[in-house]
């Protein structure tokens, strides 16, 4: 039996150098780029418990769930962890970082999450990138939702490192993911005895096996198919040009916000001004007197092909998030969740204007 998924020739050393090179070239970066055999949970681990230990002094950034877990992941580092919480419906601020220094100037490390998918909101990472170039701190960022949504620049941000997966706008696979890392990252891992070694979170490992023989031998047998898929992705970005992409996914944003709006039934923008919206992902407040959860399996029950999800833990309560990136990242995805919205509204009681939703998503679509 044949199959187009299986008996494929072996993954060439070249041939994954090449697609590194790829994911450089849409980063923008001349930083070492590594793609891991995994979900990009594995890197963003393996980069804090290398870069971290006993004696980093660490600022975490919570704007949604993933800023919570690397706090948790630096503090089982050994990491000193001062972190700045702001309200899921907005954004932090260059200021309240500059903030955090001024009040604890021994800071030499800083984590942030660019867009939050899971809340909806996007962070300033310019600004806050200045500001940490202002204090010498190692800038660690997870651009996993933003990446393909909105630019990613690495190094004109003065990013150390900086995490990417491509299964959200990218709209490529889950099972791998890529970290660029400047030389004062590597420098800090170096250092750190307590950086996982022989490990498969380590990056260590893999720069000394990998990166500093030249990238002629791969140090184990690659994830071929997520491998071959992440090219293809790659490819299609490249074809249709990056600012392309990321416009289809600002005007999907920006369709989506309207929509709700004109669509009414108690339905608001749960990120409150549009500049923190992330383009990635619209999240919606529901009316009190609604439960979140119970919508989105209404409208799912209809079209379980509908990029809608409640949100997470107590989220689930009160916040849909429209998940319009990679291929939804469309007029007719957003058409058609906000439809199935109306409907599942208008069952609950609630008085809706899907007419009105419909030509607000148009024009802002135009």
């Amino acid at each position: 039996m044949t199959h187009p998924l299986l008996d494929l020739p072996p993954l060439t050393a070249r041939r994954f150098a090449a697609i590194e090179d790829r994911v450089a070239r849409l980063l923008d970066t001349r930083q070492d780029v590594l793609i891991t055999q995994g979900e990009a949970l594995l890197p963003l681990e393996g980069a804090i418990r290398a870069a971290a230990g006993p004696g980093t002094v660490a600022l975490n950034v919570i704007t949604g769930p993933y800023g919570q877990t690397f706090g948790d992941w630096l503090r089982d580092a050994g990491a000193t962890v001062y972190d700045i919480s702001v309200p899921f419906h907005t954004a932090v601020r260059a200021e309240q970082i500059r903030a955090a220094f001024a009040e604890h100037p021994e800071i030499d490390f800083v984590s942030l999450v660019h867009a939050e998918a899971a809340t909806g909101n996007t962070n300033p990472v310019a600004e806050i990138g200045a500001a940490v170039r202002e204090q010498g701190a190692l800038f660690y960022l997870d651009a996993v939702a933003s990446v393909g949504a909105e630019p990613v620049l690495p190094d004109a941000w003065g990013v150390d490192l900086c995490v990417i997966g491509a299964q959200k706008a990218m709209g490529g696979p889950a099972g791998v993911s890529a970290i660029s890392v400047s030389e004062r990252a590597w420098a800090r891992m170096a250092a750190n005895p307590n950086a996982p070694r022989r490990s498969y979170l380590s990056l260590l490992d893999w720069k000394e096996r990998w990166l500093d023989a030249g990238r002629r031998a791969l140090p184990h047998a690659p994830a071929q198919l997520e491998m071959l898929a992440l090219d293809a992705c790659l490819e299609r970005i490249e074809a249709a040009g990056p600012d392309t992409v990321m416009a289809r996914h600002r005007r999907a944003a920006e369709a989506t916000r309207a929509g709700a709006s004109a669509l009414g039934g108690g339905l608001e923008p749960y990120v409150h001004d549009a500049a923190d919206a992330a383009p990635v992902a619209t999240t919606l407040r529901v009316p009190p007197s609604l439960t979140a959860s119970d919508l989105v399996a209404a409208a799912l029950a209809a079209d379980p092909a509908l990029p809608l999800a409640a949100g997470g833990g107590a989220l689930a309560k009160e916040m849909i998030r429209v998940n319009h990136y990679g291929p939804d990242a469309t007029e007719s995805a957003v058409q058609a969740s906000l439809a199935a919205l109306g409907a599942a509204l208008a069952a609950q009681g609630a008085a809706v204007d899907p007419a009105a939703a419909r030509q607000a998503v148009e024009q802002a679509w135009r």
